[in-house]
């Protein structure tokens, strides 16, 4: 997490561990990590079936599977995935909602880390390997950024962009935090940090929640800059007002949690640099 201290990077034990502590004791405080570790890619899909050949295609060939959770798609989105991407594993959504597909592709993912991507082709495949390297430097959580060097965006809009804007404000505001981008889908963890996180939403404010909750359980955060591409085809399911209530209740919940449970002194985050070289 970024706070206006000199930058600390996550411990390193001598035998190779990462050290790292959470708030909630959800699990162990010094947990086994790789230096090459198996990527599990996780992408929500509604509907994206003229998107993913093109979207599969850019993979790296190092990746340890490839999880498409589907949310009731109508177009043949998984037959698609398994025709492009014979090994991918399909998870049928349980519910519905972005969050609930992340959720649900979280709990089926078997690699050491996760990377989180967009089914309709914004994020890029091509930057998977500069968000594994800030988490083997030593970063619980890669967040991507448009908004640091080496970032930017084709694909948002004036109101989505004062939207983020204001949200960041308050977020860093209230929990004390420096992040430049908070509402952008392309993420990356260690599945070690998944309880930490204890994901309980379901739209678009599913990475909101990530980074707030990453924050309050003292997680080692790195921004990543990161480019967001338009959408290839088809129309986005995010709508600007009624998901940015969601995203504004979604920081009230956790700061009044907050509140009534202060974070002790002893899980202070790790600070981590902004992770990554430039576009």
């Amino acid at each position: 997490m970024i706070r206006d201290r000199e930058v600390q990077p996550a411990s390193h034990a001598s035998d190779g561990r990462v050290a790292a502590s959470v708030a909630n004791g959800d699990r162990p405080a010094t947990v086994a990590r790789r230096g090459s570790p198996r990527v599990s890619v996780v992408i929500p899909a509604l509907n994206e079936a003229e998107n993913l050949p093109l979207i599969l295609a850019e993979l790296p060939a190092t990746i340890h599977e490839l999880v498409l959770v589907d949310g009731h798609s109508e177009d043949g989105t998984a037959d698609v995935a398994r025709a492009f991407f014979p090994t991918v594993r399909v998870i049928g959504q349980t519910g519905r909602g972005k969050g609930d597909a992340l959720a649900c592709g979280f709990a089926a993912a078997r690699g050491d880390v996760i990377v989180t991507l967009d089914a309709d082709g914004s994020t890029d495949p091509g930057e998977i390997d500069r968000f594994v390297d800030a988490l083997v430097r030593g970063a619980d959580l890669a967040k991507g950024s448009r908004f640091l060097p080496g970032g930017g965006s084709e694909d948002i809009t004036i109101l989505r962009k004062a939207g983020n804007r204001f949200f960041c404000r308050l977020v860093n505001l209230l929990f004390g935090v420096k992040y430049t981008d908070l509402c952008y889908g392309y993420n990356a963890l260690w599945a070690d940090c998944l309880p930490a996180l204890d994901l309980d939403c379901d739209g678009f404010e599913v990475e909101t929640l990530m980074n707030v909750r990453a924050a309050k359980a003292g997680l080692c955060i790195a921004e990543v800059p990161s480019f967001e591409r338009n959408r290839l085809n088809g129309e986005s399911n995010l709508r600007p007002f009624r998901d940015g209530w969601r995203v504004l209740r979604t920081i009230w919940r956790e700061w009044i949690v907050r509140a009534s449970h202060p974070m002790s002194a002893a899980s202070d985050p790790a600070v981590a640099p902004n992770l990554g070289p430039t576009r």
